[in-house]
Formats: structure tokens, sequence, C-alpha cells
């Protein structure tokens, strides 16, 4: 009987390499968290978190990538930072408009009529 100091080495079969994660797809999720988080610069946070989720999503499908639900996650808080920035952007933007109208003068533009 021959020693083997290692075991029986003829059962051994290494461990295929983990996947990686896609790198965008964790800046679309940074970026999307970002979006929500950070005043008015969010819109554009959240822009850039959408685009980087729709590069990601191809990079994974076409490679041996993981990082999909990731990119999802970031995919759903760049739409939400963007809608909501984009809401409060338009609405200070109203509320701009609305409150500097001087009533004197339109009260005067509409007795010329």
């Amino acid at each position: 009987m021959s020693y083997q100091p290692y075991g029986n080495q003829e059962f051994y079969s290494p461990q295929p390499p983990p996947a990686r994660t896609n790198g965008k797809s964790i800046a679309a999720l940074v970026l999307g968290i970002l979006s929500i988080v950070i005043p008015y610069i969010g819109l554009l946070f959240g822009i850039i978190a959408i685009i980087f989720s729709a590069i990601s999503f191809k990079e994974i499908r076409m490679g041996n990538e993981q990082g999909r639900g990731l990119a999802i996650a970031g995919l759903v808080c760049g739409i939400v930072g963007t809608i909501l920035y984009a809401v409060i952007i338009v609405l200070i933007i109203l509320a701009f408009v609305v409150f500097n109208l001087d009533p004197i003068s339109n009260i005067s533009n509409f007795s010329n009529i």
C-alpha cells in the first residue's frame, strides 16, 4: 500500500470560479440610491443610473456575469429619484411663476379691456 499524503487525488475536481458581478450594475445601484437621497442633483444621478442599468442588462445578457438584481434595483431607484426630483423642480418653477405675478398689474390690464 502506497502512502498518499494529500488524500485520493483522482477524485479532486476544482470548482469553476464564480461569475463576476457586473460593475455597471453596482454603479447603477449606487447612483440610483444617490438619486433618491441627494436633493436636486438626484435628477442627474437618476438619469445616469437608468443609462447604466440599461447597459449592464445588455452586458449581463451577452456575457457570463452576475448582477441582474443590482441592475433592477438601480433602475427602480433611478426612475423613482428622477420622477421625484422632476416633480419637485416643476413645482418649484410653478411656485415662482404663480407667486411672482403682480396682482395690481393684472387688475390694471383687465380694466383696459
